[in-house]
């Protein structure tokens, strides 16, 4: 919980939250166990811009502690701001992967 900046949020129950504080909530218990491995799908998605670029500097943070993230997400300008490797898949093929790209698909 301190990781995610919410210790002093242990005892609220869910309805109490934010969506952002949610959003960090379960982005904490999917690191209790110290994966390798983190699959986040669309973890922005309902989250305002302030709240969705502190959940991207969180994901920043856990990498940089060694957890690899996989994410989906249609929100370009938070790919694009990260610099990180970008996979983009259509039809279930691979149609591009940039090492340090961004939010462009060249079909």
């Amino acid at each position: 919980m301190s990781l995610v900046g919410l210790k002093n949020k242990a005892n609220d129950y869910p309805s109490k939250l934010s969506g952002g504080e949610q959003q960090r909530i379960a982005i904490a218990r999917a690191l209790v166990n110290q994966p390798l491995l983190l699959i986040a799908d669309e973890p922005t998605g309902n989250l305002d811009p302030v709240i969705s670029e502190e959940i991207m500097e969180l994901f920043n943070h856990i990498n940089h502690m060694g957890t690899t993230i996989i994410m989906v997400t249609h929100n370009k300008e938070l790919v694009n701001s990260m610099h990180k490797r970008v996979v983009s898949i259509e039809d279930g093929l691979i149609v591009n992967d940039v090492k340090k790209g961004g939010y462009d698909i060249h079909v």
